[in-house]
């Protein structure tokens, strides 16, 4: 196994880091609200938590996974943001919070994710739900799944809106948090419209056109500058609930606070959670973006094959660290053993600071290399008598 350092130009966002050590250093953020939970979304990285996994209403962040499902459509194809939506007499009939969508009114997906995800419109949640999967009921056995597979332990969903008052639609801070870093680390133009404050739609109907304003349930757009998101819900037995999400300095973070008092304590809860977030984390990026040595390749009809990172890496740090100390160690072995497979890992480049291993990023084949036959064996063979 062959292991060298790598010399690397990394970036290192600090927030006050001085500052940090001598005000936050074993602090932790007041917050008034049972259960919460801040996470750095790139890294996943936990800050701090208190109640996380206690299950909960989630009231209309319920919504988080119905735009979850959303994207997952659009990414693949399914979908398309001018597709044309019109509206159920189911839908028309929702309750709570709803942009007033008549029966057989049509409107494109990108207008109802807007009325989603600005105004959390109840009857344009159902609708797309509908649409997606002919029913809300069959959409919800899609949310459930999801759910499972992003390994959300503590969360059932009875409905696409969060209406439902059952004790069998439930959630978690925790869960809350996976499904809203993947809904904004997988598809960030969600962003795009989490991060409008007010716009105009218009209904076409029978009885004519009207315009209407999606007004942002998310306060925090107004009171937080680094805010892009991403949803709010309440109803009287989840009482005030809140996935926040903010960007500064290159750290994105995400706190979720469930069951606040009032409307008022949890965007207060989230803007104490995201300011002890910033004060206290650095995050260190190696883009993993130089050249690696062929690696060898004994059997192959190719002699090596490139070499290519998984990604980039990233580490997320609150104890003040001096990350200008990561040493990087890249390992791969003398050769490799034909067939090679395309994406197939041959090694890793292993981080630590001070002595301790902080991640790794898998080194993959760049391409596949047979292998070699008799053919080509006398082929190489006959290359080397000419040489």
């Amino acid at each position: 196994m062959k292991r060298w350092m790598k010399t690397t130009i990394c970036c290192v966002f600090s927030l006050n880091l001085f500052m940090s050590s001598i005000l936050c250093a074993g602090a932790v953020p007041q917050v008034s609200a049972p259960s919460y939970l801040l996470m750095e979304a790139s890294t996943g990285q936990l800050i701090c938590e208190q109640d996380a996994d206690v299950k909960r209403s989630p009231a209309s962040i319920t919504k988080i996974m119905t735009m979850l499902l959303i994207f997952d459509y659009l990414s693949k194809g399914k979908i398309h943001l001018d597709d044309q939506i019109t509206t159920s007499a189911y839908a028309k009939s929702m309750g709570g919070s709803q942009v007033f969508l008549e029966e057989g009114e049509v409107q494109t997906l990108d207008t109802m994710i807007k009325c989603i995800a600005v105004a959390s419109g109840n009857d344009a949640c159902v609708a797309v739900a509908e649409y997606l999967a002919g029913s809300e009921a069959e959409f919800v056995g899609l949310m459930n799944q999801k759910a499972e597979a992003l390994g959300m332990k503590n969360t059932h969903f009875e409905d696409c809106c969060g209406l439902s008052d059952s004790d069998n639609h439930y959630t978690t801070a925790r869960d809350v948090a996976i499904m809203s870093r993947e809904l904004v680390t997988k598809y960030p133009q969600v962003l795009d419209y989490t991060q409008i404050w007010m716009e105009d739609i218009t209904h076409v109907t029978k009885q004519g056109n009207s315009k209407f304003t999606l007004a942002s349930t998310n306060k925090l757009l107004r009171q937080y500058e680094w805010a892009t998101g991403l949803k709010t819900g309440s109803t009287s037995k989840a009482k005030y609930c809140l996935s926040a999400t903010a960007s500064k300095d290159g750290i994105d973070l995400i706190a979720v606070v469930m069951g606040a008092p009032d409307n008022r304590v949890r965007f207060e809860d989230a803007r104490a959670l995201l300011d002890y977030g910033y004060s206290v984390s650095s995050i260190y990026v190696d883009e993993n973006k130089e050249a690696l040595p062929v690696q060898p390749v004994r059997g192959g009809v190719e002699e090596g094959v490139n070499l290519t990172f998984a990604g980039e890496f990233r580490y997320l740090d609150t104890k003040s660290s001096d990350l200008s100390q990561v040493e990087e160690v890249i390992s791969l072995p003398e050769t490799v053993e034909a067939p090679v497979k395309e994406g197939q890992p041959i090694g890793e480049a292993v981080y630590r600071l001070q002595g301790e291993r902080i991640g790794s990023v898998s080194i993959l084949a760049a391409k596949s290399i047979e292998k070699a036959g008799y053919g080509d064996y006398l082929k190489k063979a006959f290359a080397r008598f000419l040489l």
